[in-house]
């Protein structure tokens, strides 16, 4: 009953002919890479854990395709300029705000990308409620993970939801934190839908 429960918490990920993104809970030739690994036994949260900033604490509400017609703009020429695919940036702030630049969460982070302010200002932005500003300073900072993380994209999604320190200490793996195993997934696949 164990293993069982074990084998439905992996989640595999790869992509088929086409290109597009595919996720399943069982190892195929469409889907040969580990995306979310069982998680390991329970062990009681740390300080740390506890503290953790979570970016995606709110249900975000689908975006209007006006609203984020309205940002394309911005995206585009901030991803050209970066050299940072426009679909993942896409992606992240339908999931993180569903377009709305005077976004708040309960931990704090703001705007598009939902930064928290230290992690902003890390990366340029002053002015978190700035389209330009959050979206450039949400673009470097995943241009920054998925070089720390030798361009896995799964691994800088997961440390840009639940921090760097909380993949290094998951053993560079997408921690198992709920909202962490939730978040992956869910920004992969709004960027195969964009692709698509």
């Amino acid at each position: 009953m164990i293993a069982a429960t074990a084998a439905q918490a992996q989640i595999y990920t790869g992509s088929d002919e086409n290109g597009t993104i595919v996720l399943s809970n069982y190892r195929t030739d469409d889907t040969p890479d580990l995306l979310i690994a069982a998680p390991p036994p329970p062990v009681l949260a740390t300080p740390t854990d506890i503290d953790r900033p979570s970016l995606s604490l709110l249900p975000v509400p689908p975006p209007s395709p006006a609203r984020a017609k309205e940002f394309e703009p911005v995206v585009r020429r901030i991803a050209r300029e970066l050299a940072v695919s426009p679909q993942l940036l896409h992606a992240v702030i339908t999931v993180e705000s569903g377009y709305n630049p005077r976004a708040i969460s309960r931990k704090g982070a703001k705007g598009l990308m939902q930064l928290m302010p230290a992690t902003a200002q890390r990366f340029g932005a002053v002015n978190l409620f700035d389209p330009q500003q959050n979206v450039r300073a949400g673009a470097r900072y995943l241009k920054w993970l998925l070089a720390m993380f030798n361009g896995d994209i799964r691994l800088a999604l997961a440390a840009y939801n639940a921090g760097e320190d909380a993949v290094m200490r998951a053993g560079y793996r997408i921690p198992p934190f709920p909202e962490t195993i939730d978040y992956v997934p869910k920004v992969l696949a709004r960027m195969s839908t964009l692709r698509g």
